[in-house]
Formats: structure tokens, sequence, C-alpha cells
């Protein structure tokens, strides 16, 4: 009976130190995803390892603060594949929310992009700012489509309707790379 209590309360015991063990890791975590949260929502840039998905969304968002706007483009774009690559390999699912957020950052750093080009000097307006709008317009669409309620995006195209002419037309932009005759690209 004395060995059956002992063996009792070593059990219980063990259980003891796992559930405080279980729920200090719990409050470390709690405090470390607090920490990140806070980042985010003052705009800095998420320096934790961790985290390399919003480390990611906070560099893009801070590119885009200070002016650089074809790399917060960039990035968000990246991200919009990284979404996709996390979602095929099972990882986690990606809400329709955050794409529709991604799609809405990357609508407005191609409009702010837009707004930074100046002007022909017949008074048209120049085929990279042109581009930059149309772009901007489908993304904010594509925005609209994941999540019909993100008022911002509804605001943010009317006004970009506002500023561009609604028979805007622009020309193909130019391909990176260059074909020669009808010889394959790349090494074999």
């Amino acid at each position: 009976m004395k060995n059956r209590v002992k063996r009792i309360n070593q059990l219980l015991g063990l259980v003891l130190i796992t559930g405080l063990t279980g729920a200090a890791y719990e409050v470390y975590q709690t405090h470390q995803i607090d920490k990140v949260n806070r980042a985010l929502m003052s705009g800095e840039v998420v320096n934790d390892e961790h985290y390399p998905f919003h480390k990611k969304f906070a560099d893009a968002y801070q590119q885009g603060k200070s002016g650089n706007y074809k790399q917060a483009t960039q990035g968000f774009g990246q991200l919009l594949d990284a979404t996709k690559k996390l979602q095929q390999d099972d990882v986690f699912e990606v809400s329709t929310e955050l794409k529709s957020l991604i799609h809405f950052n990357i609508a407005n750093n191609l409009f702010r992009a837009g707004l930074q080009r100046l002007v022909a000097a017949d008074g048209a307006i120049q085929e990279e700012a042109k581009f930059d709008y149309l772009q901007a317009k489908a993304s904010y669409e594509q925005a609209l489509k994941l999540d019909p309620t993100l008022r911002a995006a509804k605001f943010n195209l009317s006004l970009l309707l506002s500023v561009i002419p609604s028979n805007i037309k622009t020309v193909a932009q130019e391909r990176s790379g260059m074909e020669i005759s009808n010889l394959p690209q790349g090494l074999p």
C-alpha cells in the first residue's frame, strides 16, 4: 500500500511538472506572438526569425511607407507566391482576408507609383503610369473579389477610377528576356 501511494504521488508529481512546463512554454509563446503583433501594429519591421512571413510583410510595408513602391510591390508579390507555396505544401491554410490584404497593399503601392510619375509635355499620362494604374485597378478588383467587405479597397478603387480616364489603354510592356528567332531559351 505504501509503495502504491508513493508511485501515485510520483506519477502526480510528474504530471504536475509536465503541466507547469507546458504552461510556461505557452506563456513564452504568447509573449513572443504579442511582441510580433505589437511590431506589426506599429509598422515596425519584425526581426524575429520564427515569423518569416510576417517579417516579409512588415518589410514590404516599410518599403512602401518610405516611397520604394517598386520594392514594396515586389515584396508583396513574393508574399503572394509564398502563400501559394504554403498552401501547396499544406503548411497552413492562408485566409482569403490575408490574400485580399496583400492584393490591397500591392494596389496601393502601384497607385502611388503611378501618381509619382510625371505627366508628359502634352498633358497625357506617361505609359509607365498607365501601366501602374491598370495593374493597381486589377489588384484592387482582386482584393475585392477575395473580400468584398474591404471598404478601404472600395474607396481606393473609386479614387483610382476618378484619377484615370475611362478609355485608358497602354502598350504592352517589353519582355525582359530576348528571343533569337525560334531557338529555345535556357539550358537543356
